[in-house]
C-alpha cells in the first residue's frame, strides 16, 4: 500500500506533481457549486454523484478499494472518479480488507475523510477486527479527543444470481457494535444524499448499499436537501397493519402493500433507513395507529435487527398492539445456491402470509 503509505508519511494528497492524481488535488479550488434540478439516475450512479460532490466539496476525501480505480468497482460505481480525482484520491488498494480498513483510521488521525469499498458483504470479515475493535472504539478510547470520520460502503443482499459470499445481510454483527452508525438507502434519491451525509459524519457510518437495486432508476432531486441521516420515514400509509424494512426489502413491502389493498387490507410502509440508531418514533406512532407490525429483512431472523424492533416495539407500544410483531426474514441457514435464493429471500407472498396472520389475531 505504498500510495496509503505515502499519505501516513506526508499528511499530503499531493505528491508527485507530473502524476495526474497530484494535479487533481493541487487543482482543487474549494467547494464547487452543488447540481440543481431533479434528474431520473440508477442507484448506483446516485452513489457516484454523490461521491463526487463530497469530494469536489473536500479536497480531505479519498475513495479506497479493490478495483474501484479505472475498473470503477465491480458495479461501476466508482467509475470515472480516478479519471477526474486522480490515483492519490481514489486509490486501487491489494486485496486485504483489514488493511483498508487499518489505513483509513491512520487517515482518518491525519484529518482525512476515507471512503473503503467492500467488494461484496462476505468479504468484510477480514476487516471484521479493525471494525469493531478500532474503528468502533477509537474516539471513545481517546475521551472524544480522536474522530473517525470513515465510512464503508458494503454492497450487500440477494437477488443477483451469486453464491453465499456475494449476497449475505450482515448488518447485525456491526449494529450490535457501540460505536458505528449504519444505514441503508432504499431508493437513488436517498443514496445520493445519503453517502453525503455519512461522508459528513464525523463518526464511522456503516454504508449498506442493496446491490440488486443499483440498476434500478428513480428520480434524484439535486437541488432538494436532505433528510436526517438517521430518520425512519412513512412511505405509504395505512390503516390496518404496518410493515417495515430497509434496502431493496422497501420494494418488495410495496408490491405487498399493493396486492392487500386489492384485497382489503390498508397497510402502511416504513423505510427504515438507519439499522443504528434507529429513528423509533415514525414507528411507534404508526402501531399505535395499525396495532400491528411485520418486520421484514434478507438477513436470518435469529439476533437479528428485525428481532431489536420487535422487541423494542413490544416495549414501547404493547398495549396498542392488537397481534404479536411478526418477522419475515432469510432463514437461519447459510446462505444457499442461486437456484434456490428464491425460496431463501422474503417475497411479497411470504410479506402477504404475516399480514394475514397478524389480522386474524
Amino acid at each position: 500500500m505504498t500510495e496509503v503509505s505515502s499519505f501516513l508519511a506526508t499528511g499530503s494528497v499531493t505528491g508527485n506533481t507530473a502524476d495526474s492524481a497530484g494535479s487533481a488535488a493541487m487543482n482543487f479550488a474549494g467547494p464547487a457549486p452543488a447540481p440543481t434540478g431533479t434528474v431520473l439516475m440508477p442507484m448506483a450512479k446516485a452513489i457516484n454523484a454523490g461521491l463526487r460532490q463530497a469530494m469536489m466539496d473536500n479536497a480531505k476525501v479519498i475513495l479506497m478499494g479493490e478495483d474501484i480505480g479505472p475498473l470503477g468497482g465491480v458495479f461501476r460505481v466508482t467509475e470515472g472518479l480516478q479519471a477526474e480525482f486522480g490515483a492519490r484520491r481514489v486509490l486501487d488498494t491489494p486485496l486485504a480488507e483489514s488493511g483498508i480498513i487499518g489505513s483509513a483510521i491512520g487517515l482518518a488521525m491525519r484529518g482525512y475523510r476515507s471512503v473503503c469499498e467492500i467488494q461484496f458483504d462476505g468479504f468484510i470479515f477480514p476487516g471484521f477486527d479493525q471494525i469493531t475493535s478500532q474503528l468502533a472504539k477509537m474516539t471513545n478510547r481517546h475521551e472524544g479527543q480522536v474522530q473517525m470520520p470513515v465510512v464503508i460502503r458494503v454492497p450487500y443482499g440477494g437477488h443477483i444470481g451469486a453464491v453465499e459470499h456475494h449476497q449475505e445481510s450482515p448488518e447485525a454483527y456491526f449494529a450490535h457494535t457501540p460505536g458505528l452508525r449504519l444505514v441503508s438507502p432504499s431508493t437513488p434519491n436517498d443514496a445520493y444524499w445519503m453517502i453525503q451525509e455519512a461522508i459528513a459524519s464525523n463518526d464511522p457510518v456503516m454504508f449498506f448499499e442493496p446491490k440488486s437495486r443499483y440498476w434500478h432508476k428513480g428520480d434524484v432531486d439535486l437541488s432538494g436537501s436532505a433528510a436526517p441521516l438517521h430518520a425512519s420515514r412513512v412511505i405509504r400509509s395505512g390503516t390496518d397493519v404496518t410493515v417495515l424494512g430497509h434496502g431493496a426489502m422497501i420494494t418488495v413491502l410495496l408490491q405487498a402493500a399493493e396486492l392487500a389493498e386489492a384485497e382489503g387490507t390498508s397497510v402502511e410502509v416504513i423505510d427504515l433507513r438507519s439499522l443504528s440508531p434507529i429513528d423509533y418514533a415514525p414507528i411507534v406512532a404508526s402501531v399505535q395507529k395499525t396495532g400491528r407490525l411485520v418486520v421484514a429483512s434478507e438477513a436470518p431472523g435469529f439476533v437479528s435487527v428485525s428481532s431489536e424492533i420487535a422487541a423494542t416495539v413490544t416495549e414501547k407500544a404493547f398495549y396498542y398492539l392488537e397481534a404479536p410483531v411478526i418477522r419475515v426474514t432469510g432463514f437461519d441457514a447459510p446462505f444457499p445456491p442461486a437456484k434456490l435464493e428464491t425460496l431463501y429471500l422474503p417475497d411479497a407472498d411470504r410479506i402477504l402470509e404475516a399480514v394475514d396472520r397478524a389480522m386474524a389475531f
